[in-house]
């Protein structure tokens, strides 16, 4: 049983096989894409993500490690160079697989592995999230109402006539005393004027004593 081991055999020997992907690798990191099966394009993926993460580090272990796997040493110099432009912004998925369809003959799944142009996608370069619009809810329509503008003529109407009577009220509050103010004076005249009623009773019994009794002497003449 095949539990817990990885990758695929590809009906080839260990060292066969790592041969293999050395050559692989050498060649896509020195032209840029290769087609091969699919099932190889796929199991190189992790031998050029591996050299290219040995490149970003760029001490010397890493560079002496590269070049244990690739076989030029021009290709892995130019890789260390620019590397750092070219995936300094990536982490991980240095490449890509495309489908290419199926090899005339034996009818092998044909692919092409490239590497990834500078500066498309990235981690600082993610598409922001869509935003869907929340559907508009349906709008009622409420009648006017046709009342309420009688209510506010009638409600103006007694907030005029209240003003009204409190302008008027204080001017015949204030009428009434002037009226008071002029008849005062002349009560006072008319009470020095006239003269004490025991007085006048007095003179007119004075005036009687005084006047001749003039029937009772034209009565003894006769």
């Amino acid at each position: 049983m095949r539990h817990r081991k990885a990758g695929v055999k590809l009906g080839r020997t260990t060292s066969h096989r790592k041969a293999m992907f050395r050559n692989m690798v050498t060649s896509l990191l020195k032209h840029g894409r290769i087609q091969t099966t699919d099932a190889k394009a796929k199991a190189l993926r992790s031998w050029a993500d591996h050299v290219i993460t040995l490149a970003k580090r760029g001490d010397l272990h890493a560079r002496r490690q590269a070049l244990s796997i690739v076989q030029e040493k021009a290709v892995v110099h130019r890789l260390f160079a620019e590397v750092s432009d070219r995936f300094g912004d990536r982490n991980g998925g240095y490449t890509r697989v495309i489908k290419l369809g199926r090899r005339p003959g034996d009818a092998a799944p044909m692919a092409l592995i490239e590497l990834v142009a500078p500066g498309e996608g990235g981690s600082q370069k993610k598409k922001a999230p869509v935003q869907t619009a929340a559907p508009a809810r349906p709008t009622v329509e409420t009648p006017a109402p046709s009342e309420p503008a009688p209510a506010a003529e009638e409600t103006a109407a007694p907030a005029s006539e209240t003003e009204t009577a409190a302008d008027a009220a204080p001017a015949e509050e204030t009428a009434a005393p002037a009226s008071e103010t002029e008849e005062t004076p002349s009560g006072e005249e008319t009470v020095t004027e006239t003269a004490p009623a025991g007085e006048t009773e007095a003179e007119e019994k004075s005036e009687e004593a005084e006047t001749p009794p003039e029937a009772g002497e034209e009565e003894e003449k006769k």
